[in-house]
């Protein structure tokens, strides 16, 4: 029997590597589109086990070519550096939606706690209105929508959804840019929000683990799906910190808070900054992703316990 083919787009991101290591581990031919095969360097676990295809995610022949004969598309492939999201998000979603369209296979696509506002919260569902005070949380807002329409065509889709990204390879994400500041050698924590408020992590090999077991029960899923992973969710937020310290052997005092005023001095010059800015609601309030649906499809999600989680997270990032 013929191993299924999943194609990864965005497999030298975040949660793309990490389901293409899961998938490898399960027995999947895992295809990964890459404008530059002869200088991509994957991790050893990965090398001879995945098979890159020459293309551009921007082009729409190239991704609809590298999907032939795949039965799943893996969309982890985003602007770099949150530069020109709605020039680059849409139309690669556009044209991940036509190469499954052209091969039949379902779309993975993960969702961000980006297309709500505080009107949602303190727990999100499934079903929580979708009412971005951001101009990238409507982009993702549309993004979802495109999958919508695109089901009604019979175009798959799985949206699981999740809060903020850490693990233990590099990543622009909130953990390594807001708590580390950036650092690979790290001397002190910041913590961007009031320290008693709650907040949900999701650490992304338990999160690629999640997405395999739903596409395991392919044949319970409907055309459009969304699952909410709840991760780690802290009661008090500063726990993630404190997690931090433990694992790098600091003090509990070496925790500071947020440089927000830095970030405001430089939002004009630094798009960076400006994204920051915008997404700075999500530490004011807690925020909590219901996942009774997501349970009572899988059962119990995969959970690294919190200190193992951070301290793979700390050798990864010291270690690019």
């Amino acid at each position: 029997m013929e191993s299924p083919i999943a194609l990864v787009l965005g497999i030298t991101g975040g949660i793309g590597g990490e389901v293409a290591r899961v998938l490898v581990q399960r027995g999947w031919h895992v295809q990964a589109l890459h404008r530059n095969p002869a200088a991509l360097q994957l991790p050893v676990e990965l090398r001879g086990h995945v098979e890159i295809v020459r293309g551009d995610s921007m082009q729409r022949r190239d991704v609809v070519a590298a999907a032939t004969g795949a039965s799943v598309i893996i969309h982890g492939v985003n602007p770099p550096r949150y530069n020109n999201w709605r020039g680059l998000a849409l139309p690669m979603l556009e044209n991940t939606i036509a190469a499954a369209r052209s091969s039949s296979a379902r779309i993975v696509f993960p969702g961000t706690i980006y297309n709500f506002g505080p009107d949602a919260f303190p727990v999100l569902s499934e079903t929580s209105a979708q009412k971005p005070l951001t101009r990238k949380g409507q982009i993702r807002v549309e993004m979802e929508e495109l999958l919508r329409a695109a089901s009604a065509q019979g175009v798959r889709s799985l949206i699981v959804r999740a809060g903020d990204y850490f693990g233990p390879r590099k990543g622009n994400n909130w953990f390594s840019e807001g708590l580390l500041g950036g650092s690979k050698s790290v001397k002190r924590v910041f913590y961007p929000g009031p320290r008693q408020l709650g907040h949900s992590w999701a650490y992304l090999p338990d999160l690629a683990e999640t997405m395999v077991r739903l596409l395991e029960r392919e044949q319970t899923l409907g055309t459009f799906e969304v699952f909410h992973f709840r991760g780690h969710w802290l009661e008090q937020g500063v726990e993630m910190a404190r997690s931090v310290c433990r694992a790098a052997g600091l003090a509990p005092r070496k925790i500071h808070s947020f440089p927000w005023f830095a970030v405001v001095l430089a939002a004009p010059f630094v798009e960076v900054c400006r994204e920051m800015l915008e997404m700075r609601y999500l530490w004011k309030q807690p925020l909590e992703l219901d996942n009774s649906r997501l349970v009572a499809a899988i059962g119990a999600e995969p959970r690294t316990s919190l200190d193992e989680a951070v301290a793979a997270t700390l050798r990864g990032v010291t270690a690019c």
